[in-house]
């Protein structure tokens, strides 16, 4: 069976933006400034391809709660990082778009006690929707999924994200 060949759907831009989220500091610095609740707890960027993402939280005392697990809230956060930094990403170089969360649905499955590692692989998907809006006005909503998984590779949580763009 042939493997799918990979496209290139990153330009300059978004090449850019992927080495400024993967180096650590200065993803801290720009979080501090634009999302300071990621920095404090501590969540990276372990992966930003043209067709996925994957954000760590780990479990320290800053994103745990009174019950021995990571706080939903910072869950959520990693969650909708991993969809977000890859929907960032190749807005990067397409032209000018507004996105927006319309939507948020997550289960949790598994009490997250290890360090969890979200992953979103819908870059690909992601890439032709934002393609198909050429004129200025064109919007269009994605539907996003977020897996969480602990260090064991056990499913901890599902998040589901729904994203709004426009084309401006």
């Amino acid at each position: 069976m042939d493997c799918p060949k990979k496209l290139n759907l990153m330009n300059e831009k978004s090449l850019v933006y992927r080495k400024q989220a993967l180096n650590a500091l200065l993803f801290r610095f720009s979080m501090l400034k634009r999302l300071p609740s990621v920095a404090f707890w501590g969540i990276k960027i372990k992966t930003l391809e043209e067709d996925r993402c994957q954000v760590l939280i780990p479990f320290t005392w800053r994103t745990q709660n009174p019950f021995g697990s990571i706080y939903f809230g910072a869950l959520l956060g990693a969650a909708e990082l991993s969809t977000g930094a890859l929907c960032q990403m190749l807005i990067k170089g397409r032209g000018d778009y507004s996105m927006l969360v319309v939507g948020f649905s997550a289960t949790f499955i598994k009490k997250a006690t290890t360090t969890i590692t979200f992953s979103c692989d819908q870059g690909l998907e992601l890439a032709r929707i934002l393609d198909g809006m050429t004129q200025k006005g064109d919007t269009g909503t994605f539907e996003m999924t977020a897996v969480g998984t602990n260090t064991n590779g056990e499913v901890v949580g599902n998040a589901i994200i729904n994203w709004s763009f426009k084309r401006r």
